[in-house]
């Protein structure tokens, strides 16, 4: 069974910085795309970046692109987020996501092509 745990959301003021850690486990990690997505209360599920696990291919949203970072650790089944600079507008719950499909940069724009899903978790960025 595929699991993704995701973990170290909260709060934290503008201008700081988080890094979120998906942990996952049930499949073959080092072929696999992992991915974060965000919902803001009342707005569609939007994709922030994308990694490949197997060769380290990574794509952002332009809304992430230069302050946020997506890695990989193989060795742990791990994929992190490192979120620089945040804005309060980065306030949601971040999910992680796994698919094998080929990385590519759509997929940030295709929430309904990813197979798998965590349980998500809250980032809150006060002004």
């Amino acid at each position: 069974e595929v699991q993704l745990v995701e973990s170290g959301g909260g709060l934290v003021q503008a201008g700081g910085s988080l890094r979120l850690s998906c942990a996952a486990s049930g499949f073959t990690f080092d072929d696999y795309s992992i991915g974060w997505f965000r919902q803001a209360p009342g707005k569609e599920r939007e994709g922030v970046s994308c990694i490949s696990t197997s060769d380290g291919s990574t794509y952002y949203a332009d809304s992430a692109q230069g302050r946020f970072t997506i890695s990989t650790d193989n060795a742990k089944n791990t994929v992190y987020l490192q979120m620089n600079s945040l804005k309060p507008e980065d306030t949601a719950v971040y999910y992680c996501t796994a698919d094998r499909t080929p990385t590519r940069a759509y997929l940030l724009r295709r929430p309904t092509m990813w197979d798998h899903w965590g349980q998500g978790t809250q980032v809150t960025v006060s002004s």
